[in-house]
């Protein structure tokens, strides 16, 4: 009857004995109570307790910790807005007692912080500068945090603002006005490449009519040049002036009348071609340039002087 009775006993004491020993985990320690009062902290490795006097509390990491916190608020110029700030904490090795005992919910904690430092400071700007000074916004957490959480056993490593979401129509309103924006860039820029187009055009067509004019005036100068040799060469026949040009006016014309001819698609052209056309039309054009130099003189002697003022 007593061995079985000493079966139970021996596995309640083993139960109890390997009930007095625990591990504790790397970065991590461990709140022991005993009777419900505050006994020991316990860090990581083979730890032993008191088997039913000293209990584990909690286990609290020592790792770096991030707690992320949507606020919505109103900027300066009336514009709302969500920011999500993202904390990053960790739990100090030397001060787990406050961490624990101190703070019931530390992450409520942590959140009003975080709404009341918000709150403060986005209403001091607009929208276009929470964008711009979002980092001045993170600061101003992490200063106002780490100097209330410092007492209480969390170091606040870095504070960041990962998102700033304005409402939708102030969204919508906002591409309109980078949408436009760049619209008229792109606009000024295809005006100064058509402007460009326009004045490389007229350079162009500039060089082009100078080219043009200066290879009509080497054409008359070969022109006449051959006019002078053929006078030339007919005046050593017998053949005086007025008649080489008669006879040469006459040759050009018949080439003109060949020439014409000889398109099929040419419009219709009337034209002397008598033998006495090329004759007349010389006599017109000798009469034509002497009433030209007429006219040129006359206006010469008809100008008035200019008074000489000295």
């Amino acid at each position: 009857m007593g061995s079985f009775l000493l079966i139970p006993i021996l596995f309640f004491g083993l139960i109890i004995l390997f009930s007095s020993f625990f591990t504790v985990k790397q970065q991590t320690a461990v709140i022991i109570e005993r009777f419900g009062k505050f006994q020991s902290i316990r860090n990581s490795g083979l730890q032993m307790k008191i088997p039913l006097v000293d209990r584990i509390v909690a286990r609290m990491g020592l790792k770096i910790q991030q707690l992320d916190v949507i606020v919505e608020t109103k900027t300066l110029d009336d514009v709302f807005v969500k920011l999500k700030i993202s904390v990053q904490y960790v739990v100090l090795k030397n001060k787990v007692y406050e961490a624990f005992y101190q703070l019931e919910y530390p992450h409520d904690q942590i959140t009003s912080y975080v709404f009341d430092v918000v709150r403060a400071e986005v209403p001091k700007m607009k929208l276009d500068d929470v964008f711009v000074k979002k980092d001045d916004i993170a600061i101003a957490v992490k200063t106002e945090l780490q100097d209330a959480m410092l007492d209480y056993g969390y170091d606040i490593i870095k504070t960041l603002v990962t998102d700033i979401d304005p409402d939708a129509q102030v969204k919508e309103a906002m591409n309109r006005i980078n949408a436009s924006e760049r619209e008229k860039i792109a606009a000024q820029f295809e005006g100064d490449a058509a402007r460009i187009l326009i004045v490389e055009k007229a350079k162009a067509e500039a060089e082009s009519k100078r080219l043009q004019g200066q290879g009509i005036a080497d054409q008359r100068r070969e022109i006449a040049r051959g006019l002078e040799e053929s006078v030339e060469v007919l005046n050593k026949v017998g053949i005086n002036s007025q008649e080489a040009s008669a006879l040469i006016v006459v040759t050009q014309h018949y080439d003109t009348l060949q020439s014409i001819g000889e398109e099929t698609n040419t419009n219709l052209i009337l034209l002397p071609n008598s033998p006495q056309a090329g004759s007349d039309m010389l006599n017109n054009m000798v009469a034509s340039f002497t009433a030209s130099n007429m006219i040129g003189e006359s206006m010469k002697k008809q100008a008035p002087k200019k008074k000489d003022n000295s």
